[in-house]
This record gives structure tokens, C-alpha cells and sequence, in this order.
């Protein structure tokens, strides 16, 4: 069929290539075109069939994903990729490293365990919002990789709007929500910190447990901000950065002189826990306008509430741009919304927190 958005499913186990063909051909807009049980075989259908995505195991026969990804990226670099992971130590390490490679976004795989039913919901309440995301993407509503797209000799600027904020002000906290491609562009960011950072850095990445933990220890790797797993009852200290654990909402609270991190599991916001519109709305509470809103990449309009909530409060936010974003989902409604005081690409994030800070 012409003008679907074509995929292939790559995947050793007959049992999950059964339930991705079922449920993709399911999905309005989208074609199987084909199935491969190793990475070796996977890249030879590539070659003809050009399909839009992969869905890509990680760990088969013959070739496994990670290979498969690298020589994916060298040769047909436009083609997406969604990663099947494990959701155990060793399959979080990989999918962040499949990221590192120029993965698209992951989903993570159910235990064997279970009817096909049971397995076949598990995967379809991930995949599904994900592969809707990626028609609005090719449709033109948001936006996709962006190293396809980006001119280089027409290096992106931020723009700024300052809808409020006309000079810098005194600011005590980052607080950074993002998604699909965060992992990428939080570890881009934190790169891009000076040595000797001290401004506090609060972080609501959409993953699930044990993966926010390891991108905590992937992001303190990269940069010279340690980066740390939030726990209960800890105090936010300057020149540190926490992640929310995944299946947690973080919020800071004022307690006497010190603010701490309080976690809970209360109802999902906007299908998520953690939500950016939880921590937004606490450090609005706190710190005021004396903050920085920063949404990044990803699905959906988590953020979009709490931003709303911060600019109440006088701080600024800035959005990631559209060219750089994977899925310009979260910063394109803070756009839209005329939210955003500045819009920068990925490899601006800090320069332009800097204008609005000192």
C-alpha cells in the first residue's frame, strides 16, 4: 500500500512478531511489510523494502540489536527504531546504550509469563501511543529526528520571546521534564555544563523503574553534575541533580530552611508517573519565580498544566524546537500555547538558561 507507514518487525521470539503484526496492522495507517529473527536478516529485507521503522530486539541470534542499530545508522540513518527491551538491569543498560546509538524510543517487553492476551495488551497500552506519534510525525504535526533536517551551514539559534521576563533575575532551581529523545538531549545538556555548576537540577524523564536509575548513572558519567535517583526525604542541594524514579511522582516541599523531595505514587497525569506537571507545580510553589521550566522532546502534553502554573508564579520556560526535537509533542504545546519565553535547539539548552539566569 502506498503512503502507510511501513514497519518491520525484527524479533527471535515467534510469539512477539505474532503480536506486532497483529497489533500494528491494527493500528489505521500502518503496513507490516515484513519480519526478520536476527539482525543480519533484518538488514538484507532494509535494503528493499525501506520500511519508515524497526521494531528491533535486542538480544538475538546471529546479530543482535545493538549491532543491527549501528550499522542501521551508518547506512539508512533516516529509518526510525523502536527498541524491545528486557525490563531487568542488564536490559535497561542496553536500551540506554541503543539510545546513545541513535534508537528512537523503546518499549519494554512483558514476561513470558501470561496468556498472548494478557502480553498482547501490555505491549499495545507502549506501543501504540508511540506509533500514533510517529504518524503525526511523518504527517507533519511534530517533528522527527532532526539530523536529517538540519542544515548545517544555518546553525539554529534559540528565538525568545520573553513574554514577562525583559533581563535576568536571581534563579535557585532547574526543573526539566521530557520524553521520547530525552535521554539523548538530557545527556547533550549536561555536557554542556560548566564545571562547578551549583544551581540544583530537578528531572522527570518518562521511563519506567530501574531505568531512570541507570540513565541517573549514564548522566553522571557525561558531565561534571552528579546525577542522582531521587529518594525519599532528600534535601536538594546545590550542584545536584535528581531524576525521578519511575512509577513515582517527585515534588519538592519547604521544610523550615531546606527543601526536600517527597515521593509518591498518587493517580497518573496525562497516563504518566512520574508526571512534569507534578514537580512544575511544587516548584512553583516553592521557589516561585526564583525557578526555570525547561520541556524538552517527547509525546504527549505532560508539562503543559505545570508550565502554565510556573509562568504563573513569574518563572520563565523555555521549550526545545522543533528541529531538534524527536517528537515535538510536549515543547510544541508550550509553544502553541505561547508558554514558552524561549525556544531553543538541543545544543542550546544551557546558553539559553543562562539568559535568563545569574
Amino acid at each position: 500500500m502506498q503512503n502507510t507507514f511501513q514497519v518491520l518487525i525484527v524479533d527471535d521470539s515467534a510469539l512477539y512478531r505474532q503480536i506486532l503484526k497483529r497489533l500494528l496492522n491494527d493500528i489505521p495507517g500502518v503496513e507490516v511489510v515484513g519480519t526478520a529473527t536476527n539482525g543480519k536478516e533484518a538488514l538484507q529485507k532494509v535494503a528493499t523494502l525501506r520500511p519508515h521503522l524497526l521494531t528491533l530486539d535486542m538480544e538475538m541470534p546471529e546479530m543482535d540489536g545493538l549491532t543491527t542499530l549501528q550499522h542501521l545508522k551508518e547506512q539508512y540513518p533516516e529509518i526510525k527504531t523502536l527498541v524491545l527491551s528486557h525490563h531487568t538491569d542488564k536490559g535497561a543498560e542496553i536500551t540506554l546504550k541503543a539510545l546513545r546509538y541513535g534508537a528512537t524510543d523503546f518499549i519494554t517487553k512483558p514476561a513470558y509469563s501470561g496468556s498472548f492476551e494478557d502480553n498482547y495488551r501490555k505491549i499495545q497500552e507502549e506501543l501504540v501511543p508511540r506509533i500514533k506519534a510517529f504518524l503525526a510525525d511523518r504527517n507533519g504535526s511534530v517533528s522527527g529526528p532532526a539530523a536529517a533536517r538540519r542544515d548545517p551551514a544555518k546553525p539554529a539559534t534559540p528565538s525568545f520571546n520573553y513574554n514577562h521576563l525583559l533581563k535576568k533575575a536571581p534563579r535557585d532551581v532547574i526543573a526539566i521534564g521530557s520524553s521520547t529523545g530525552g535521554p539523548q538531549c538530557l545527556s547533550q545538556f549536561f555536557k554542556q555544563l560548566p564545571a562547578g555548576f551549583q544551581k540544583p537540577i530537578l528531572i522527570v524523564q518518562h521511563m519506567p523503574p530501574i531505568f531512570t536509575q541507570k540513565l541517573a548513572q549514564q548522566l553522571t558519567q557525561v558531565g561534571t553534575v552528579p546525577v542522582k535517583e531521587a529518594e525519599e526525604g532528600d534535601i536538594v542541594q546545590q550542584g545536584q541533580a535528581y531524576i525521578a524514579p519511575g512509577n513515582y511522582h517527585m515534588e519538592v516541599n519547604r521544610v523550615g530552611n531546606e527543601v526536600r523531595i517527597h515521593l509518591h505514587q498518587g493517580p497518573k497525569e496525562n497516563f504518566c508517573r512520574p508526571a512534569v506537571d507534578v514537580l512544575f507545580r511544587s516548584v512553583a510553589r516553592v521557589y516561585g519565580r526564583r525557578a526555570i521550566g525547561v520541556v524538552l522532546t517527547g509525546m504527549g502534553s505532560d508539562g503543559l498544566k505545570g508550565s502554565k502554573v510556573m509562568k504563573e508564579a513569574g518563572a520563565p520556560i523555555i521549550a526545545q524546537d522543533k528541529e531538534t526535537s524527536v517528537v515535538w509533542g510536549m515543547p510544541g504545546v508550550i509553544v502553541s500555547e505561547n508558554l514558552a519565553d524561549a525556544v531553543t535547539p538541543d545544543h542550546k539548552i544551557f546558553e539559553t538558561i543562562s539568559e535568563f539566569m545569574f
